[in-house]
């Protein structure tokens, strides 16, 4: 039987950071995923989405070692730009936007590919003596004591960790081996998920559509084949973005290019479109005896406002600073309960902000736009509201 400290279940974004976090803060760790991680931008299964990561995230992955492997392929985020064009044609009606410059000298946050992540994530965990990346492996069993669990894993081995970090998602078969139950908001939305080619340079701003179905966003890229490029989450209700994805090349340019209102001139696919289910979840707790919940193990959010990770991240950090400064204590049960309390407030509030944003931007009837158009254009008016908005994005509490 294998002894560590510590074992994270899920090698994803967020099983990596995690595996990152802890290695970095001195303890044994065995990351495990029963599918070996996806690391090229054309393979197929991989992962076309984006991550934003905002500047608590960026100081976390610098505190790490990770940033200096990603800064070169990141693309700042200088301007968060919100476009209402939800009148009776589909082109921009109001255009609000939000400058980094008004909180600091940094960005919001910085845009990288998801599957670079995954590959810049592993070549960092090969760098770190007392951390294990096992990929092709998954949890079958979880035994828990009050001093210990005990995980089967699946190529038939056993290991022995004072704590297991569950980052394996929404399904988390972590999770429910602990018994502790989720409860889920399902809206008949898919997102389409590819990157874009555009002759207007995207000028490192970061725009929100929404018209209804749900928001189109273009987040920056670094330029494709010579073109500027932006990666884009296209959130519809399901039949119809079934329908999107599939469209003929031509065919589907053609509406995309019309949903984005040619802000950034007509889009060329640069890539295949990839296509998932939104959700809102949240775990009704965060801990069980010796496990604790991080990531979409924990809460899952619509695709607004770069969030998702960003959060994950936020109880990496939380777990972490309690692990180091009560290493003996590390997943007791006063430790895990701290861990709740520093983190599950926070996160209800904003997933309860989030579904309240994705159901505005879902609204079809007319009225309902014209009074969503009508609260943006207050929100920003007011410069102290405006203010405080953008710092709870980036993470500050609320």
């Amino acid at each position: 039987m294998t002894d560590v400290d510590i074992l994270i279940s899920g090698g994803g974004v967020a099983g990596l950071a995690a595996a990152s976090v802890f290695g970095t803060a001195g303890f044994s760790v065995l990351c495990v995923d029963p599918a070996p991680p996806i690391t090229a931008r054309d393979t197929d299964g991989a992962d076309l989405r984006t991550t934003a990561f905002l500047q608590p995230a960026q100081k976390l992955l610098e505190e790490v070692g990770l940033w200096d492997r990603l800064k070169d392929h990141a693309t700042p985020l200088e301007v968060m730009r919100i476009v209402d064009a939800g009148g009776a044609a589909p082109e921009p009606r109001i255009t609000k936007e939000f400058k980094s410059a008004e909180l600091s000298e940094l960005p919001f946050g910085w845009n990288l590919p998801n599957w670079l992540l995954r590959r810049e994530m592993v070549a960092h965990l090969g760098t770190l003596p007392n951390v294990e990346f096992r990929p092709g492996t998954g949890t079958a069993s979880l035994l828990t004591r009050t001093a210990e669990a005990r995980v089967g894993l699946s190529d038939g081995t056993r290991v022995r960790a004072r704590l297991v970090i569950a980052a394996d998602g929404r399904a988390s078969p972590i999770r429910k081996a602990a018994g502790i139950d989720a409860t889920t908001t399902r809206y008949g939305q898919k997102a389409l998920a590819f990157a874009v080619t555009h002759p207007i340079p995207h000028a490192n701003v970061s725009t929100e559509i929404h018209r209804s179905g749900g928001p189109f966003t273009l987040v920056p890229l670094p330029d494709h084949e010579g073109m500027p490029s932006s990666g884009v989450v296209w959130m519809e209700r399901g039949p119809e973005a079934a329908r999107l994805a599939t469209l003929d090349a031509p065919t589907f340019e053609a509406e995309m290019s019309a949903r984005s209102c040619y802000l950034f001139g007509p889009l060329t696919l640069a890539s295949r479109r990839t296509i998932w289910p939104i959700i809102s979840q949240m775990a009704e707790r965060l801990w069980s005896e010796r496990v604790a919940l991080v990531a979409e193990a924990a809460h899952v959010v619509p695709p607004i406002g770069a969030q998702g990770l960003n959060m994950s991240l936020g109880d990496m950090r939380a777990l972490r600073d309690l692990a180091v400064a009560a290493p003996g204590d590390l997943g007791s049960r006063d430790m895990l309960q701290k861990y709740h309390r520093a983190r599950h407030a926070e996160i209800r509030a904003r997933v309860a902000g989030i579904d309240l944003l994705n159901r505005a931007s879902m609204m079809h009837a007319q009225p309902l736009r014209d009074a969503r158009a009508m609260g943006l254009n207050a929100l920003y008016a007011l410069p102290p509201v405006r203010k405080t908005l953008m710092q709870m994005g980036l993470g500050a509490r609320g």
